[in-house]
């Protein structure tokens, strides 16, 4: 028998977590897995618009380890859920690769605007989606649903990523930064 993708079950405004436990569909977790499936979606896009081999195999990596993250947040919290295959070598991966970035830029000494060129926005939205994610999942582990701390660490550091990451690519693509300007 043949996999299907409509099922019904969802009809009436549930979701079933990892585990069997109907939630709404509103619910905080929820939001917080479907906001990490957006992120892992604009990554799609991104890594679509990037020409680099190099690029292109880091934001693949770092979408399969958001797809660890948000197996991790649909699952039953009441059934012990999956240990996050996330490790200190994903966020050494993720810092050493802002160091270099970093090292091979101008020091940033203002607020930048996002934009300059369609992938260096493309970069932005990514961070700014991530941020969010970031964001739910802190209230979903405030909220009295333990959210593992390597998780919350890895979506910290990697809209730090998406930002370097942008400014790199606009260097690269010789797009001009513009500096927020305060009346």
């Amino acid at each position: 028998m043949a996999f299907r993708i409509y099922t019904k079950t969802g009809d009436q405004g549930e979701t079933a977590l990892f585990g069997g436990k109907r939630v709404p569909k509103s619910h905080l977790r929820v939001d917080a897995y479907g906001t990490i499936d957006e992120l892992n979606a604009f990554i799609g896009v991104l890594h679509d618009a990037i020409h680099t081999d190099d690029d292109r195999a880091k934001l693949e990596i770092i979408q399969h380890r958001l797809f660890t993250i948000g197996a991790n947040l649909a699952s039953d919290p009441d059934k012990a859920p999956p240990t996050p295959d996330l490790t200190q070598q994903d966020m050494l991966f993720l810092e050493r690769d802002i160091d270099d970035m970093e090292s091979a830029l101008p020091p940033l000494k203002h607020f930048i605007l996002p934009g300059g060129h369609p992938t260096v926005s493309h970069c932005h939205v990514c961070r700014t989606v991530c941020r969010r994610a970031e964001r739910l999942a802190v209230a979903l582990h405030q909220s009295n649903e333990p959210v593992d701390e390597i998780i919350l660490q890895y979506l910290n550091r990697l809209s730090d990523w998406f930002f370097v990451l942008g400014r790199k690519l606009a260097q690269q693509l010789a797009a001009k930064e513009v500096i927020w300007k305060p009346r």
